[in-house]
């Protein structure tokens, strides 16, 4: 795992084929608990394409000089990721 939250990622290879494409990375927060946001597209073997984006927020936590993943959440489609942040928006607005 990493020693730096710059070298966390959620990019994968698989038999040569970059098979999870990270495409960016938003830190949210920094120290012994590392909230990070990415986006990535997956690749499709069958149709031999990358997937539309995606998006994921990953935790991760320090322990013994590394950083090592303790929970995700993925966001399945754009749909999801604006009624995401339409609700944000609104809670924000209201304090």
């Amino acid at each position: 795992m990493a020693e730096t939250v710059d070298d966390l990622t959620v990019a994968y290879e698989d038999g040569g084929i970059e098979t999870i494409k990270e495409l960016d990375k938003k830190v949210l927060t920094k120290g012994a608990w590392a909230t990070i946001m990415y986006r990535y597209q997956d690749w499709n073997r069958s149709k031999e394409e990358y997937s539309p984006d995606k998006y994921t927020i990953r935790r991760y936590q320090k322990r013994d000089g590394e950083y090592k993943p303790k929970s995700k959440f993925n966001i399945s489609s754009a749909k999801q990721a604006r009624e995401i942040i339409a609700a944000l928006e609104e809670w924000v607005a209201e304090e």
